[in-house]
This record gives C-alpha cells, structure tokens and sequence, in this order.
C-alpha cells in the first residue's frame, strides 16, 4: 500500500471520528484511555511485523483523534461565549462590530456582530462572542461599523422541522437578537489591511449588485444575482419555491457542487477550444479565484473555490484516485478548522458528495448517453453526465433535509445547464464592466439577458405542483443503506472497465 493511499484512509478515519463524536459523547478519560490502549497495540504488532493490525489500529487511533477534536472544539466554543451566558433572556446594552457583509432581506437586514463590551450601570466590562441580530433595513450598516445596542439577548430557537439553534453553532453563533435599539459609534472601523482590502471588494460587489437590479427585471434580476454574487437572501420566495420544483436550486447555490459543476463544464470548453488541459487547468483556476472574490470571500464560498481547485487538480493529472484523495483530504483539512461543519452544514455535505458523484459516476453516465450529439463547443453529453453524477450522489441528503423530490430535475436540468456556463460567462463580464463604467455594460447585456429569460420561461413552465413529491420523515437508515449500495455500484463498475481494458 502507497504512502498517499495510507495518508488517504487516515483523513477518512479521522473524518468517521468528527462524525461520531457529533452523534455520541465519550468521556475524555475513556478516549486518552482508548488511544493509550490502541498505542499499546501498535508498538506489539510493530515487534511483532503484523503490518494489518498496525494498520488498522493507526486508523482506530484517527478515529478517536477525530472524536476527541469535535469536543474539545465544542468546549472552546462554549469557553468563549461562556461571559455572554449568563445575561441570556436578559436585556442587554453592549457594543459590537459587525464581522461581515450584512445579509440584506425582503424586510430587514441580519448583521453578524462581535461583542466586545457590555455596559451595565456606568460600568463597561469587556467580553466576546457572536450575535446574530436582526434589524431594519434602514439605516445601511456596513462591513466594520461599530454599534451601540440595547435588546433582548435570546437564544435560537429549536424549531419542529428545522434545528435553527445547532445551524449557527457551527458558524459559533449561539446568541441572538431580534429588533434592537441600534446606534452607529463608527463607520467603516478597519483593524488592518485585510479588512480594507475586503471591504473595497465588497463595495465592488453592491456596484454589481445595483447595475443587475437595474438593468434587469425582477425575479430575472435575483436570479441573476444569485447565481452570481450568492444573494438568495435577496430572491422572492415565489422564485425559490418554483427552483426548488423544477429541481433547479442548485444552479443559484454557491457550494462546490455548483462550482464544480461550473468547473466541468468550463474544462470542456476550454479542452473544445483547443487549449491543453494545462493551459485549461490554469485558465480555470483563474475563473474560481475572480468567483470567490466577486462574491467577496464568504467562508461557504471559499470552501467552494477549495474543492473547486481540488477538483481541477484531479482533471489536471487525469487519475480518478488523485481526485478522490484530494477532495478527502482536503474535507479533512476543512474540517480540522471546524469539525462542526461535517454534520450541521448541508452545504458542505453536498460539496463534497456532489464532487465525488463527479469523480465516480459521469464515465458510466457518459456511456449510457453516449448517443447524444456533441460539437466542438458545447460537450452536451459531459454536461448533462456532470450535472447527473452531482445530483446522484447528493439526492438522498436533498431529501432528508427538504423532504422533496423535483420528478421533472432530469428534463429541466437538460434544458438549462448548456446554457448556464454562457450566463455565468456574460454575466461576470457585464457585472465587472458595468461596475467599472456603467456604459461598458451594454456590450454583454442582450446576450445575458437573452439567457436569463430562456431560464425565466423554462422554469415557470415546470414549477407545478405535480412536478415534485413530498417526502417527510426519512430515517438516516435509509442514506447509510442509499451511499451503500451506490459503493457496491461503483466498485462493480470499475471492476467491469479493469476486465474490458484487460481483454482489449
């Protein structure tokens, strides 16, 4: 066994372990005890040369490792936001600085807020932690503003179908407040150079944002912007609902499945243009870099841009078992900084599913739809084949999140993903010219617009009501038994290509 492959099964291990611990506490005295135990084992089977009980002991001992890293994450979360504990329920006057670009809705605006004082009487205590606050739209608040609130200091609510309060702890969120007194102390509070440099690319980003709002009708023009910059917050509910029928959310969700559907189908381009795949690989790269900086380097968004490039990577070198240990390798990575991210962020979840269905499964969905034409230009066949292996995979957690199934997502996605890479292409154009000199703009338009209002009219002829089926309350029984059997699949069909290469 290769070093890269040993390497391989350990990120694994220590991703099973992060999974456990969130499902299953252990005392820590039995995991430094556990880990004593299988340390025990390895030094005896090193003396001994049993190369297979070593191995798999190193891979017990990454499990455990993985389950001690989840709690011991969680108790520093809960350390740090231990000084706002005990005014929870409470009303509260502290000041705060907003972390990020705030998140603007059809009726009010949410802010992520750092304290870092609480007043009390004359007395001015420091402390720390993150607050989710919800405040009117106006006035604006911006990235950096410091702010004087007074309100309720709540803690999320646990909702019948949605667990709200475990959504946020894994951003480290755990305390919110809704409607408070708000005063501006200052704006545009920069620590350091970073700060600036981001809040410059976010005042770039509103400019692309207003000229979309202007120079597009709405829904066209949330549409648009979600696909672009991220803004879903800013999309009607009407139009969410009609995407989520036809099976067509995906195209406005910025997670590494949507980029590495994107990267894809930007390879074959560039491969049908006559570009080596290093020269494609580079170009692509690019592409995913201006993508994250566009969006302005939300940690949803560079965690995309990361399994993007690992992805590219794979394309680059050509070998399915490159891909498939970059992408986990990289999820364990990920998930060392935050180990909450592997089971309270969907998002995460359908990256990583999504890039291995692109890995494993578009070979064999290319050979079943091989008879669809193809050009120069537009790889139909390896469109569809990427979009279909991403949805395989990440079908079942669709499901168990939303607990809907779109019956018409095959057609719809058939009808609309060969134009997507052209919106996505003329859209960043108009959006980056736009914003530099408003004439520029109008070179790209007609072509965008053109595509926006072919997607328009495809999903308001699918999104009906017998177009997707409800399914509630499935057992997570059924996703262990769904990815099981899709395994046994997928080594069978490597199996049967390894025996035709050998008869050839």
């Amino acid at each position: 066994m290769t070093v890269s492959k040993i390497f391989f099964y350990f990120c694994l291990s220590f991703i099973a372990g992060i999974f456990g611990g969130s499902i299953i506490f252990l005392p820590h005295k039995y995991l430094w005890g556990l880990l004593l135990f299988c340390s025990l084992i390895i030094l005896f089977s090193l003396f001994k040369n049993y190369r297979l009980i070593t191995f798999l002991s190193f891979c017990l001992v990454f499990v455990l490792l993985g389950v001690l890293h989840y709690q011991i994450f969680n108790l520093g979360i809960a350390i740090k936001n231990n000084s706002l504990k005990e005014y929870q329920e409470k009303e509260i006057t502290l000041v705060g600085k907003i972390l990020t670009e705030p998140d603007i809705r059809e009726k009010s605006v949410q802010l992520l807020v750092n304290a870092q004082n609480l007043i009390i009487g004359k007395d001015i205590i420091e402390t720390s932690g993150k607050i989710l606050v919800k405040a009117n739209k106006y006035p604006e608040y911006n990235y950096a503003d410091v702010l004087l609130l007074t309100g309720l200091l709540k803690i999320p609510e646990e909702f019948e179908d949605f667990n709200y309060k475990d959504y946020l702890a894994k951003k480290g969120i755990f305390f919110v407040m809704d409607w408070p007194d708000i005063k501006i102390i200052q704006k545009n509070n920069y620590s350091n150079w970073w700060q600036f440099s981001y809040a410059q690319v976010l005042k770039f980003k509103n400019r692309i944002r207003e000229n979309i709002n202007q120079f597009f009708p709405c829904p066209a023009s949330s549409l648009l912007g979600a696909m672009l910059l991220g803004d879903q917050s800013a999309m009607p509910q009407s139009m969410k609902d009609k995407l989520n029928l036809t099976g067509l959310r995906h195209i406005t969700a910025i997670s590494g499945m949507n980029v590495s559907i994107l990267c894809a189908i930007l390879m074959s381009l560039l491969l049908g243009l006559g570009f080596w795949r290093n020269q494609a690989f580079w170009i692509s790269l690019a592409v995913i870099f201006i993508f994250v900086v566009m969006i302005g380097f939300q940690p949803s968004v560079l965690r995309a841009g990361i399994m993007g490039a690992m992805f590219l990577l794979g394309q680059k070198v050509g070998r399915l078992s490159v891909s498939s240990r970059a992408i986990v390798i990289t999820a364990a990575v990920m998930l060392i900084f935050n180990p909450m991210l592997l089971r309270w962020d969907v998002g995460f979840q359908l990256s990583f599913l999504a890039l291995l269905g692109i890995i494993f499964l578009v070979k064999p969905i290319e050979g079943l739809i091989k008879f669809i034409p193809k050009d120069k230009f537009i790889n139909l066949p390896t469109i569809l084949a990427t979009t279909f292996a991403a949805q395989i995979f990440t079908l079942p957690i669709l499901i168990y999140n939303f607990g809907r199934l779109s019956l018409v997502s095959p057609l719809t996605n058939a009808l609309i993903l060969p134009v997507i890479y052209w919106i996505m292409i003329f859209g960043f154009l108009f959006g980056i010219f736009s914003a530099i000199w408003t004439g520029f703009g109008w070179l790209f338009i007609l072509p965008c617009w053109f595509l926006i209002s072919y997607s328009m009219k495809i999903i308001d002829i699918f999104s009906q009501p017998w177009a997707a089926k409800v399914i509630e309350n499935i057992h997570w029984l059924w996703l262990v038994a769904f990815y099981l059997i899709l395994g046994i699949f997928i080594k069978w069909v490597r199996l049967k290509t390894s025996f035709k290469f050998l008869e050839y």
